[in-house]
């Protein structure tokens, strides 16, 4: 499973998520969970990230344990979607 945490009001998070659309509009199931006014999917975000990032945008792939800190370019988001590894 792939899961997309961000903020609603975020900007960084907003500059990820035209990136996150395309993604979903060519087949990848990606959870958008925003964790800004959702306790339960905030609660989900500290759970994961275990102090490794401490904020959004935050993604993570559950079936790979990968995830990415912060905003990034489209080929690295492509990268964790398809469960490569990432350096």
């Amino acid at each position: 499973m792939l899961n997309f945490y961000y903020g609603e009001e975020c900007p960084h998070c907003h500059h990820m998520m035209p990136i996150v659309d395309k993604l979903i509009s060519e087949g990848k199931e990606i959870a958008k969970l925003e964790t800004w006014h959702n306790e339960e999917n905030a609660g989900k975000l500290e759970k994961v990230d275990g102090g490794r990032c401490g904020g959004v945008p935050f993604f993570h792939n559950t079936d790979t344990d990968q995830f990415i800190c912060g905003a990034t370019d489209e080929a690295r988001i492509r990268d964790w979607a398809d469960g490569k590894k990432l350096e």
